[in-house]
């Protein structure tokens, strides 16, 4: 992904929400995979995933990502969230430049920065139920330290996101592609962060879903002031 290939697109947040200072800025950020070599000695290759992109977004703002399948999207928000190590280029995050942190730095910063992904069922855990995926990450972070505060922490977080507290008890594999998606909302929102990278979160999703999803974004953002850079190859989403 290049600036000139595809350049990002701000918007106003949804919901009239107020944007304050710069949240999240990106300077030149470059990610490029080596492929090729091998046993047999080929000539390796190298793969320009992103290609030097630039771009801020304020508190209480939504940032669109928006370009054709393989430009580079998810490994700019991979690479925002240093689940990627960037080539080079700078990512400054609530003042802090997030390249040169180590893990345990990094381990605090990732609580205010969450991800949604595109497949909410290969996001999730077969085997744990919804309440362990969700009290997990409170667990992790030391949001709650108590098991009964957790429970409670986790039947709030389904209401949130328009689920039942008796979801707590079902696994992935015994909801629907909706309902998987919005419990990946809810653990995002678990740990109660500033930025949300939303990764084509609805592509996966039948169209009469997409919209309640896409609302249910809006009302969470309204309501929390979060702020998301949201990655889409559809222009219409």
């Amino acid at each position: 992904m290049s600036p000139s290939a595809d350049a990002p697109a701000a918007s106003p947040s949804p919901g009239g929400a107020v944007s304050g200072d710069v949240l999240l800025e990106v300077r030149n950020l470059v990610t490029h995979f080596t492929v090729g070599g091998g046993f047999f000695g080929g000539r390796a290759g190298v793969v320009r995933a992103v290609d030097g992109i630039s771009f801020s977004i304020r508190r209480g703002e939504t940032l669109g990502l928006v370009g054709e399948s393989g430009c580079g999207k998810t490994t700019t928000g991979r690479s925002i969230l240093q689940l990627e190590g960037p080539t080079s280029g700078q990512v400054i995050f609530e003042g802090r430049e997030l390249t040169t942190l180590d893990e345990t730095a990094l381990r605090s910063v990732r609580r205010r920065m969450q991800v949604i992904f595109q497949d909410p069922y290969a996001s999730l855990n077969p085997r744990m139920t919804v309440g362990q995926i969700l009290a997990e990450p409170l667990a992790v972070h030391g949001i709650v330290s108590w098991s009964q505060g957790r429970r409670a922490r986790v039947r709030d977080l389904l209401t949130r996101v328009g689920l039942l507290p008796q979801h707590a008890d079902r696994y992935p594999h015994q909801m629907s592609g909706g309902q998987r998606q919005r419990v990946g909302m809810a653990r995002a929102l678990a740990v109660e962060p500033s930025l949300i990278v939303c990764d084509e979160p609805v592509s996966a999703l039948d169209v009469s879903i997409q919209a309640q999803i896409i609302n249910l974004l809006e009302d969470l953002q309204a309501e929390l002031g979060l702020t998301y850079l949201f990655i889409a190859h559809d222009l219409a989403v």
